[in-house]
Protein backbone atom coordinates (compact mmCIF):
# COMPACT_ATOMS: atom_id res chain seq x y z
CA UNK A 1 0.00 0.00 0.00
CA UNK A 2 2.80 2.52 1.10
CA UNK A 3 3.96 1.85 -2.87
CA UNK A 4 0.75 3.01 -4.21
CA UNK A 5 0.49 6.19 -2.06
CA UNK A 6 4.07 6.61 -3.15
CA UNK A 7 3.33 6.28 -7.05
CA UNK A 8 0.14 8.81 -6.07
CA UNK A 9 2.09 11.34 -4.32
CA UNK A 10 4.77 11.05 -7.19
CA UNK A 11 2.35 11.54 -9.91
CA UNK A 12 0.20 14.20 -8.24
CA UNK A 13 3.76 16.22 -7.88
CA UNK A 14 4.50 15.48 -11.87
CA UNK A 15 1.39 16.94 -12.76
CA UNK A 16 0.99 19.82 -10.39
CA UNK A 17 4.88 20.74 -11.20
CA UNK A 18 3.88 20.63 -15.21
CA UNK A 19 0.96 22.78 -15.29
CA UNK A 20 2.82 25.43 -12.62
CA UNK A 21 6.04 25.53 -15.17
CA UNK A 22 3.42 25.69 -18.54
CA UNK A 23 1.78 29.22 -17.54
CA UNK A 24 4.13 30.98 -19.83
CA UNK A 25 3.18 28.58 -22.89
CA UNK A 26 -0.34 27.98 -21.73
CA UNK A 27 -0.27 32.35 -22.07
CA UNK A 28 1.18 32.07 -25.63
CA UNK A 29 -1.06 29.24 -26.88
CA UNK A 30 -4.37 31.07 -25.69
CA UNK A 31 -3.30 34.05 -27.85
CA UNK A 32 -2.47 32.92 -30.98
CA UNK A 33 -5.12 30.53 -30.47
CA UNK A 34 -7.13 33.32 -30.70
CA UNK A 35 -6.53 34.69 -33.70
CA UNK A 36 -6.91 30.96 -35.72
CA UNK A 37 -10.51 29.76 -36.75
CA UNK A 38 -12.58 27.40 -35.03
CA UNK A 39 -11.44 23.95 -36.47
CA UNK A 40 -7.80 24.99 -36.45
CA UNK A 41 -7.99 25.77 -32.38
CA UNK A 42 -10.04 21.92 -32.02
CA UNK A 43 -7.47 20.17 -34.36
CA UNK A 44 -4.68 21.64 -31.77
CA UNK A 45 -6.24 21.00 -28.66
CA UNK A 46 -6.74 17.30 -29.69
CA UNK A 47 -3.80 16.35 -32.04
CA UNK A 48 -1.73 18.64 -30.50
CA UNK A 49 -2.48 17.59 -26.95
CA UNK A 50 -1.25 13.86 -28.30
CA UNK A 51 1.50 15.17 -29.77
CA UNK A 52 2.25 16.74 -26.98
CA UNK A 53 2.02 14.15 -24.23
CA UNK A 54 3.17 10.87 -26.01
CA UNK A 55 5.70 12.31 -28.29
CA UNK A 56 7.76 14.51 -26.12
CA UNK A 57 6.73 14.26 -22.12
CA UNK A 58 6.84 10.10 -22.96
CA UNK A 59 9.12 10.14 -25.83
CA UNK A 60 11.77 12.52 -24.63
CA UNK A 61 12.39 10.92 -21.10
CA UNK A 62 12.73 7.84 -22.38
CA UNK A 63 15.04 8.65 -24.79
CA UNK A 64 16.90 10.25 -22.24
CA UNK A 65 16.83 7.35 -19.81
CA UNK A 66 17.99 5.24 -22.39
CA UNK A 67 20.54 7.48 -23.73
CA UNK A 68 22.11 7.32 -20.29
CA UNK A 69 21.79 3.71 -19.93
CA UNK A 70 22.69 2.08 -23.54
CA UNK A 71 23.78 -1.13 -22.04
CA UNK A 72 20.16 -2.10 -21.09
CA UNK A 73 18.20 -1.93 -24.56
CA UNK A 74 15.03 0.87 -25.43
CA UNK A 75 12.18 -2.13 -23.50
CA UNK A 76 14.59 -1.94 -20.34
CA UNK A 77 14.79 1.68 -20.30
CA UNK A 78 10.72 2.19 -20.52
CA UNK A 79 10.04 -0.53 -17.42
CA UNK A 80 13.94 0.30 -15.92
CA UNK A 81 12.40 1.31 -12.65
CA UNK A 82 9.84 -1.51 -12.14
CA UNK A 83 12.34 -3.97 -13.28
CA UNK A 84 13.11 -7.03 -11.15
CA UNK A 85 16.22 -7.81 -13.27
CA UNK A 86 19.44 -6.82 -10.85
CA UNK A 87 21.54 -5.99 -14.29
CA UNK A 88 19.02 -3.71 -15.63
CA UNK A 89 18.69 -2.04 -12.30
CA UNK A 90 22.08 -1.59 -11.21
CA UNK A 91 22.86 -0.18 -14.87
CA UNK A 92 20.08 2.42 -13.87
CA UNK A 93 21.63 3.67 -10.44
CA UNK A 94 25.04 3.75 -12.20
CA UNK A 95 23.99 5.96 -14.75
CA UNK A 96 21.37 8.11 -12.83
CA UNK A 97 24.28 10.44 -11.25
CA UNK A 98 25.03 11.84 -14.94
CA UNK A 99 21.42 12.06 -16.06
CA UNK A 100 20.27 13.92 -12.30
CA UNK A 101 23.86 16.13 -12.89
CA UNK A 102 22.80 17.66 -16.33
CA UNK A 103 18.63 17.90 -15.08
CA UNK A 104 20.25 19.87 -12.13
CA UNK A 105 22.43 22.10 -14.17
CA UNK A 106 19.98 22.91 -16.59
CA UNK A 107 17.34 23.58 -13.91
CA UNK A 108 19.72 25.93 -11.71
CA UNK A 109 20.69 27.88 -14.93
CA UNK A 110 16.63 28.13 -15.61
CA UNK A 111 16.13 29.74 -12.41
CA UNK A 112 19.26 32.03 -11.97
CA UNK A 113 18.33 32.90 -15.96
CA UNK A 114 14.54 34.66 -14.41
CA UNK A 115 16.10 35.72 -11.15
CA UNK A 116 18.52 37.93 -12.82
CA UNK A 117 17.00 38.78 -16.14
CA UNK A 118 13.65 38.28 -16.68
CA UNK A 119 10.83 40.72 -16.22
CA UNK A 120 8.84 39.86 -13.18
CA UNK A 121 6.81 41.18 -10.08
CA UNK A 122 8.76 40.83 -7.15
CA UNK A 123 7.08 38.38 -4.45
CA UNK A 124 10.16 38.04 -2.18
CA UNK A 125 12.86 40.46 -0.40
CA UNK A 126 16.33 40.42 -2.65
CA UNK A 127 14.44 40.32 -6.67
CA UNK A 128 14.63 43.64 -7.01
CA UNK A 129 18.36 43.50 -6.20
CA UNK A 130 19.33 40.60 -8.21
CA UNK A 131 17.14 41.92 -11.19
CA UNK A 132 18.85 44.71 -11.60
CA UNK A 133 22.50 42.83 -11.87
CA UNK A 134 21.91 40.98 -14.83
CA UNK A 135 24.86 41.74 -16.50
CA UNK A 136 26.12 39.05 -13.77
CA UNK A 137 23.94 36.28 -14.89
CA UNK A 138 26.29 34.99 -17.68
CA UNK A 139 29.12 35.24 -14.88
CA UNK A 140 27.20 33.39 -12.39
CA UNK A 141 26.04 30.67 -14.19
CA UNK A 142 29.81 29.75 -15.63
CA UNK A 143 31.39 30.19 -11.95
CA UNK A 144 28.51 27.95 -11.06
CA UNK A 145 29.14 25.24 -14.09
CA UNK A 146 32.36 25.43 -13.31
CA UNK A 147 32.40 24.32 -9.47
CA UNK A 148 29.49 21.29 -10.82
CA UNK A 149 32.04 20.17 -13.22
CA UNK A 150 35.40 20.51 -10.86
CA UNK A 151 33.55 18.42 -8.41
CA UNK A 152 31.93 15.80 -10.54
CA UNK A 153 35.12 15.13 -12.30
CA UNK A 154 36.33 13.89 -8.61
CA UNK A 155 33.57 11.33 -8.52
CA UNK A 156 33.03 10.30 -12.15
CA UNK A 157 34.22 12.21 -15.80
CA UNK A 158 30.75 11.48 -17.57
CA UNK A 159 29.06 13.10 -14.53
CA UNK A 160 31.29 16.43 -15.27
CA UNK A 161 30.11 15.98 -19.08
CA UNK A 162 26.57 15.96 -17.79
CA UNK A 163 26.82 19.37 -16.65
CA UNK A 164 27.86 20.10 -19.58
CA UNK A 165 25.31 18.54 -21.35
CA UNK A 166 22.52 20.12 -19.53
CA UNK A 167 24.16 23.88 -19.60
CA UNK A 168 24.23 23.35 -23.56
CA UNK A 169 20.41 22.38 -23.24
CA UNK A 170 19.31 25.49 -21.36
CA UNK A 171 21.25 27.61 -23.67
CA UNK A 172 19.65 25.90 -27.00
CA UNK A 173 15.72 26.37 -25.50
CA UNK A 174 16.68 29.58 -24.11
CA UNK A 175 17.48 30.66 -27.96
CA UNK A 176 13.90 29.13 -28.97
CA UNK A 177 12.35 30.84 -25.52
CA UNK A 178 13.99 34.13 -26.53
CA UNK A 179 12.27 34.18 -30.05
CA UNK A 180 9.05 33.11 -28.67
CA UNK A 181 7.75 36.41 -28.11
CA UNK A 182 9.16 37.90 -31.18
CA UNK A 183 7.35 35.23 -33.71
CA UNK A 184 4.24 35.48 -31.22
CA UNK A 185 4.11 39.32 -31.88
CA UNK A 186 4.56 38.54 -35.85
CA UNK A 187 1.72 35.92 -35.94
CA UNK A 188 -0.26 38.20 -34.51
CA UNK A 189 0.25 41.28 -36.95
CA UNK A 190 0.74 39.62 -40.15
CA UNK A 191 -3.45 38.48 -40.51
CA UNK A 192 -1.91 36.50 -44.24
CA UNK A 193 0.00 33.58 -42.08
CA UNK A 194 -2.39 30.29 -42.27
CA UNK A 195 -3.52 28.23 -39.35
CA UNK A 196 -1.33 25.83 -40.08
CA UNK A 197 1.79 27.87 -40.16
CA UNK A 198 0.47 29.12 -36.27
CA UNK A 199 -0.80 25.42 -35.35
CA UNK A 200 3.21 23.97 -36.56
CA UNK A 201 4.51 27.27 -34.54
CA UNK A 202 2.79 26.03 -31.67
CA UNK A 203 3.84 23.05 -31.66
CA UNK A 204 7.21 23.81 -31.99
CA UNK A 205 7.30 25.95 -28.47
CA UNK A 206 4.93 23.56 -26.91
CA UNK A 207 7.85 21.41 -27.35
CA UNK A 208 10.50 23.51 -26.41
CA UNK A 209 8.85 24.61 -23.54
CA UNK A 210 7.82 20.73 -22.18
CA UNK A 211 11.47 20.31 -22.21
CA UNK A 212 11.55 22.75 -18.40
CA UNK A 213 8.78 19.71 -16.97
CA UNK A 214 10.24 16.44 -18.27
CA UNK A 215 13.93 17.58 -17.21
CA UNK A 216 12.33 18.42 -13.43
CA UNK A 217 10.43 15.11 -14.02
CA UNK A 218 13.78 13.20 -12.83
CA UNK A 219 13.74 15.05 -9.68
CA UNK A 220 10.45 13.29 -9.13
CA UNK A 221 11.16 9.94 -10.74
CA UNK A 222 13.12 7.94 -13.19
CA UNK A 223 10.21 6.12 -14.19
CA UNK A 224 9.27 6.55 -17.70
CA UNK A 225 5.80 5.67 -17.29
CA UNK A 226 5.38 7.63 -13.95
CA UNK A 227 6.44 10.56 -16.08
CA UNK A 228 4.60 10.04 -18.95
CA UNK A 229 1.37 9.90 -16.72
CA UNK A 230 1.91 12.89 -14.45
CA UNK A 231 3.35 15.26 -17.08
CA UNK A 232 0.70 13.85 -19.25
CA UNK A 233 -2.08 14.76 -16.75
CA UNK A 234 -0.73 18.14 -15.96
CA UNK A 235 -0.43 18.85 -20.35
CA UNK A 236 -4.19 17.98 -20.19
CA UNK A 237 -4.98 20.46 -17.42
CA UNK A 238 -2.66 22.93 -19.41
CA UNK A 239 -4.67 22.82 -22.28
CA UNK A 240 -8.09 23.38 -20.42
CA UNK A 241 -6.39 26.71 -18.89
CA UNK A 242 -5.33 27.26 -22.27
CA UNK A 243 -9.17 27.10 -23.28
CA UNK A 244 -10.93 28.96 -20.50
CA UNK A 245 -9.36 30.43 -17.73
CA UNK A 246 -5.97 32.23 -18.83
CA UNK A 247 -6.94 35.64 -18.05
CA UNK A 248 -7.84 34.33 -14.61
CA UNK A 249 -4.46 32.94 -14.24
CA UNK A 250 -2.94 36.24 -15.32
CA UNK A 251 -4.33 37.61 -12.54
CA UNK A 252 -2.26 35.77 -9.66
CA UNK A 253 0.78 38.09 -10.17
CA UNK A 254 3.27 35.76 -8.36
CA UNK A 255 2.49 32.16 -9.29
CA UNK A 256 5.49 32.30 -12.01
CA UNK A 257 7.72 32.97 -8.59
CA UNK A 258 6.47 29.93 -7.27
CA UNK A 259 7.65 27.51 -10.59
CA UNK A 260 11.04 29.15 -10.96
CA UNK A 261 11.46 28.87 -7.06
CA UNK A 262 10.52 25.37 -7.26
CA UNK A 263 12.79 24.78 -10.07
CA UNK A 264 15.15 25.65 -8.09
CA UNK A 265 14.83 23.40 -5.31
CA UNK A 266 13.89 20.92 -7.73
CA UNK A 267 17.94 21.00 -9.03
CA UNK A 268 19.32 21.47 -6.39
CA UNK A 269 17.97 18.25 -5.33
CA UNK A 270 19.21 16.64 -8.50
CA UNK A 271 22.74 17.96 -8.34
CA UNK A 272 22.78 16.42 -4.44
CA UNK A 273 20.99 13.24 -5.19
CA UNK A 274 23.94 12.95 -8.28
CA UNK A 275 26.79 13.42 -5.55
CA UNK A 276 25.31 10.99 -3.15
CA UNK A 277 23.26 12.64 -0.94
CA UNK A 278 20.03 10.69 -0.11
CA UNK A 279 16.74 12.33 -0.92
CA UNK A 280 13.24 10.58 -0.21
CA UNK A 281 11.09 10.30 -3.27
CA UNK A 282 8.59 12.07 -1.16
CA UNK A 283 10.68 15.66 -1.19
CA UNK A 284 10.57 17.15 -4.55
CA UNK A 285 6.62 17.03 -4.66
CA UNK A 286 6.08 18.12 -0.82
CA UNK A 287 8.53 20.64 -1.86
CA UNK A 288 6.96 21.98 -4.95
CA UNK A 289 3.50 21.78 -3.37
CA UNK A 290 4.59 24.22 -0.69
CA UNK A 291 6.54 26.39 -2.50
CA UNK A 292 4.14 27.11 -5.26
CA UNK A 293 1.18 26.70 -2.92
CA UNK A 294 2.61 30.00 -0.51
CA UNK A 295 3.27 31.85 -4.04
CA UNK A 296 -0.64 30.60 -4.65
CA UNK A 297 -1.79 32.47 -1.08
CA UNK A 298 0.39 35.52 -2.06
CA UNK A 299 -0.70 36.02 -5.45
CA UNK A 300 -4.25 35.34 -3.87
CA UNK A 301 -3.99 38.43 -1.11
CA UNK A 302 -2.75 40.61 -3.92
CA UNK A 303 -5.65 40.10 -5.56
CA UNK A 304 -7.74 40.52 -3.19
CA UNK A 305 -6.31 44.07 -1.82
CA UNK A 306 -6.31 45.27 -5.66
CA UNK A 307 -10.21 44.36 -6.44
CA UNK A 308 -10.40 46.36 -2.54
CA UNK A 309 -8.84 49.22 -3.97
CA UNK A 310 -10.60 49.08 -7.08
Amino acid sequence: MSAYISFAVVVAGLCFFEVVSSVDNAIINAEVLGTMQPKARKWFLLWGLLFGVFLVRGLLPWLIIWFATPGIGPMAALTAAFSNDPDVLLAVEKSAPVLLTGGGTFLLFLFFYWLFMEPKNYGLIGEKFFHAQGVWFYAVVSILLCFIVWFALEREAMMAFGAVVGSTAFFITHGFKENAEKVEKSLMSKGHLSDISKICYLEVIDMTFSIDGVLGAFAFTLSVPLILLGNGLGAIVVRQITVGNIDRIKKFLYLKNGAMYSIFFLGLIMLLDAFGVHIPSFVSPVTTFGVVGYFFLKSKNALKTLTKEL
